[in-house]
């Protein structure tokens, strides 16, 4: 089992930027992709960004790309997402989570709260 435990998010204002973190324990993350995904009151769980962690291959949900950029630090075991040039939109509970690669997101952070004020 992978544990997750995300940190960063706040209040900011539209047009600002933000990092969140996301530091895991209990296992080596070679072998592992990793996930930020989020949730607006009201909405499903939606994908925002991944990252392989050996390749650094990484993808982006169209309503980030250009914006995000998702990265890892190896000697800290933490995954990160840089957001820039936040809408409104964006406001939502981010979450953290890791897969083996070909398989599903199978363990979870408590998520982090992002607001976005216009």
């Amino acid at each position: 089992q992978v544990q997750l435990v995300e940190s960063g998010g706040g209040l900011v204002q539209a047009g600002g930027s933000l990092r969140l973190s996301c530091a895991a324990s209990g296992r080596t993350l070679s072998g592992y992709r990793m996930g930020w995904f989020r949730q607006a009151p009201g909405k499903e769980r939606e994908f925002v960004a991944s990252i392989n962690w050996r390749s650094s291959n990484t993808y982006y949900a169209d309503s980030v790309k250009g914006r995000s950029t998702i990265s890892r630090d190896s000697a800290k075991n933490t995954v990160y997402l840089q957001m820039n040039s936040l809408k409104s939109e964006d406001t939502a509970v981010y979450y953290c989570g890791a897969a083996l690669l070909n398989r599903e997101y199978s363990n979870w952070g408590q998520g982090t709260q992002v607001t976005v004020s216009s």
